[in-house]
């Protein structure tokens, strides 16, 4: 399947008056093919959001792009001057914010601001705006369209907020989708539905769509593939099934066992320590003071992506077996001396 977006060795860095800048997202490397979902996941903290800044060119100061590659359809969007950013920001890629609240202006109807998107990019004009927005209300299925129009951010609910962020973002048919945990403060019944119009609008308009989440029971529902991210870096990824079923990094193997429903009437199993704050990553495999499978060259160097199955990777030192081999001769050696 062709790739639709090349996100490659990506480094994001914020200056936070030290020697040495913070790094955010440290050489991320990912692809999301035309068609598919592909689910980026990891606790807060992890650099999900900051990736999908990145890749919108909206990382503001004091963070900063060094380095890596972000083709989109082939065109490298880190060489684009800005202007070319913005035709291609809402008509070809949409970010659906966290938090609709404070991602809408509330001073502006509802459908001033989802004209305005139409009306950038020429997709329709300012006699016709009015129908067109009424129209993407009832495609994201907004109740009395024609009255909502006319709302403010405030008179709507947080689900139906979010509905308007969906009609944003589908608004110019873009070829890519990224959703930034678009299910984050609603409650399990809007979720669902949240995630049932998103595939919805994702079949109709024959979108692809990058999913940011902590959820993986949302991954498990709706992503084909899944990214797993932790400290700045992308530590699994693979199909949903193969993670879901036999995940290859300690981490992933921590987030699905911490899931509840696990085992019933048992207590939920938690990742020990939490997750290093940005300027304070540690050195090697920054996971490895909360791994328990860690051994001696976790602390002193990232690992490397290893192929653990059918387009299936994880950077993880356990699948390099000549590592291994050695630390357990060393690991004997020491006892034997003691």
């Amino acid at each position: 399947m062709e790739s639709l977006l090349e996100v490659s060795r990506l480094t994001t860095v914020f200056d936070l008056g030290r020697a040495e800048a913070a790094l955010a997202v440290d050489e991320v490397s990912f692809d999301v093919r035309s068609g598919e979902t592909l689910g980026l996941v990891g606790e807060s903290g992890s650099g999900k959001s900051v990736t999908a800044l990145s890749i919108m060119g909206l990382v503001q100061p004091p963070g900063r792009i060094v380095g890596g590659r972000i083709l989109f359809k082939g065109r490298d969007l880190l060489t684009l001057p800005e202007s070319e950013l913005r035709a291609i920001r809402g008509a070809e890629i949409s970010l659906i914010f966290q938090e609709p609240m404070t991602a809408l202006n509330p001073v502006f109807t509802i459908g001033d601001q989802i004209a305005e998107a139409l009306l950038v990019h020429g997709r329709t004009t300012r006699r016709d705006a009015r129908s067109a927005v009424v129209d993407l209300l009832e495609k994201v299925r907004i109740p009395d369209a024609q009255a909502r129009v006319d709302d403010y951010p405030h008179q709507l609910s947080g689900g139906m907020r979010q509905r308007v962020l969906i009609a944003m973002a589908i608004a110019c048919k873009p070829a890519l989708v990224i959703a930034d945990e678009p299910t984050t403060a609603l409650d399990v019944t809007i979720q669902a539905q949240i995630l049932d119009l998103l595939r919805e609008m994702k079949s109709a308009f024959n979108l692809s769509l990058l999913l940011i989440t902590h959820d993986l029971g949302v991954v498990a529902e709706t992503a084909d593939r899944v990214a797993v991210m932790y400290g700045g870096r992308i530590v699994e990824e693979g199909p949903v099934r193969a993670i879901f079923r036999e995940p290859q990094h300690p981490y992933t193997r921590g987030l699905l066992a911490s899931m509840p429903g696990k085992s019933e009437g048992r207590r939920l199993r938690a990742i020990d320590g939490s997750v290093p704050v940005l300027g304070a990553f540690p050195s090697g495999c920054a996971f490895h003071p909360r791994c328990p499978d860690r051994f001696e060259p976790c602390s002193v160097k990232p690992p490397e992506a290893y192929k653990v199955g059918d387009a299936h990777t994880a950077r993880c030192y356990l699948h390099d077996n000549e590592l291994r081999a050695k630390s357990a001769v060393a690991s004997r050696t020491f006892n034997t001396a003691r």
